[in-house]
C-alpha cells in the first residue's frame, strides 16, 4: 500500500511539473531566444516529443519482463 502512494506521488509530481520543464541545451535555447515566440515553443515541444520514446521503449521492455516473470512463477 505505501509504494502505491509513493507511485502515484510520483506520477502526479512528474505530470505536473512536466509544462514548467524546459528541455533545451544551450545551443537550442541561444538559436530561439533570438526569434519568436511560437518557435520557441514549437522547438521545445519537438524535443520533449523525441525524449519521451526511449523512456516509453524501456518502459515496454521492463513490463514484459514483468509480465514474463510473473508467467514463468505460475
Amino acid at each position: 500500500m505505501f509504494k502505491n502512494k509513493i507511485f502515484f506521488s510520483f506520477l502526479l509530481l512528474v505530470v505536473f511539473t512536466s509544462k514548467t520543464a524546459f528541455s533545451q541545451c544551450a545551443m537550442c535555447k541561444a538559436v530561439v531566444e533570438s526569434g519568436d515566440v511560437s518557435m520557441a515553443e514549437g522547438v521545445n515541444n519537438g524535443i520533449t516529443y523525441l525524449m519521451v520514446f526511449p523512456y516509453l521503449l524501456i518502459g515496454v521492455l521492463f513490463y514484459t519482463l514483468y509480465r514474463y516473470k510473473k508467467n514463468f512463477k505460475d
